[in-house]
């Protein structure tokens, strides 16, 4: 904006390039609602034209350069003075000097590394943006453009089913058993409840998806949780040797893939919490954690082929690179593992894990 309302000023437009056929994506804002902007990939080009539009016919804009950045950035809500980049490629446009007519600049940030997925949670912001500057000796004239970046993963190659005997020691003993520990984002889990022993009258069972955000700040881990899901997968009192299915079809719910150590700012973890209610309405619950990956496809509508990405970042399922054909890979056999206690709700349902950021 100009000075008092003085002198010359100028709107920017940012254009990119192939709009035409490139997928659109959602991604939530700061107040929770769906935002849309074009999707990208890792290693793949970034290119367009900034428009400069005078508001003045016939006044000349002075400036003193124009340049184009392609940001990666991470803001966390408690420290909103600070962004911390992790990508920052810049572009000058024009050199110091004036415009006297609408200009056009073309710009092209060519094979652009986006390690990690667009992210939007309760207290962190992953986003990449262009920022265009137009610099003046006053106050410079910016435009922002956001796009969302997917990363892109083959099937693991080890993707063993999950299981577990958990219980109240001469009380109860289940056991239960998931189909795989890592999921696409489109997957379904299908798993099943045995009952090996029952002294307790069970009321109802339920089973929920809860997604736990750990962000870091100096030597302090800080988690906050959210539902995604819940499911009631029995009502009324089970007998020894029943056997409950489950099975939960993720394709409706908005997630993101699982996030580990992201640039050492925070954590993105899901976790199965199994729920059981007693007629005494005391409440028992344990979890597990499964791990949530981005299924890549054959190709989009640009036609660029994005069904292998040649950059897949290590922080999401670890040990990728399996079978690149559409077929899973065969799973190993289940573990079962030894006796495991559930936990009374009221205990902390944050994850006992002592590092939320490992593989």
């Amino acid at each position: 904006m100009s000075f008092f309302g003085f002198g010359q000023s100028a709107d920017i437009e940012i254009k990119l390039d192939g709009t035409d056929t490139r997928k659109l994506a959602d991604i939530k804002s700061d107040d929770g609602k769906k935002e849309r902007f074009y999707l990208y990939y890792d290693g793949e080009s970034v290119t367009g034209q900034v428009n400069i539009v005078l508001k003045k016919h016939g006044s000349k804009l002075e400036h003193q350069g124009i340049k184009i950045e392609f940001i990666g950035q991470i803001e966390l809500y408690y420290d909103r003075g600070n962004h911390h980049e992790f990508v920052s490629l810049v572009k000058e446009l024009a050199r110091p000097g004036e415009l006297i007519q609408n200009t056009t600049y073309k710009f092209e940030f060519l094979n652009v590394e986006k390690p990690f997925e667009s992210y939007t949670g309760s207290n962190v912001r992953l986003r990449y943006l262009l920022r265009v500057t137009l610099v003046r000796r006053l106050s410079d004239i910016i435009k922002e453009l956001d796009i969302i970046v997917h990363t892109l993963s083959s099937y693991p190659e080890m993707n063993s089913p999950i299981k577990m005997e958990v219980g109240i020691e001469d009380c109860l003993h289940i056991e239960f058993e998931y189909n795989k520990c890592k999921y696409h984002l489109k997957d379904v889990i299908v798993g099943k409840i045995y009952f090996l022993l029952v002294r307790i009258k069970i009321k109802h069972m339920e089973i929920a998806i809860i997604n736990f955000l750990f962000y870091f700040s100096g030597p302090n881990v800080f988690n906050e949780n959210e539902t995604i899901a819940k499911y009631e997968i029995m009502d009324g009192a089970p007998v020894r040797g029943e056997s409950i299915p489950i099975r939960v079809f993720l394709a409706g719910y908005d997630l993101a893939p699982t996030m580990r150590d992201i640039n050492k700012k925070f954590s993105v973890k899901y976790f199965l919490n199994l729920v059981l209610m007693d007629e005494e309405d005391r409440r028992y619950f344990k979890q597990q954690e499964i791990t949530l990956w981005r299924k890549g496809e054959k190709s989009h509508k640009g036609g660029v082929s994005v069904s292998h990405s040649p950059h897949v970042p290590r922080h999401l399922v670890s040990g990728e690179g399996g079978p690149k054909g559409s077929e899973e890979p065969p799973r190993e056999e289940p573990m079962a593992p030894p006796l495991d206690s559930m936990r009374r709700e009221g205990d902390s349902q944050s994850p006992t894990s002592s590092n939320p950021g490992s593989d």
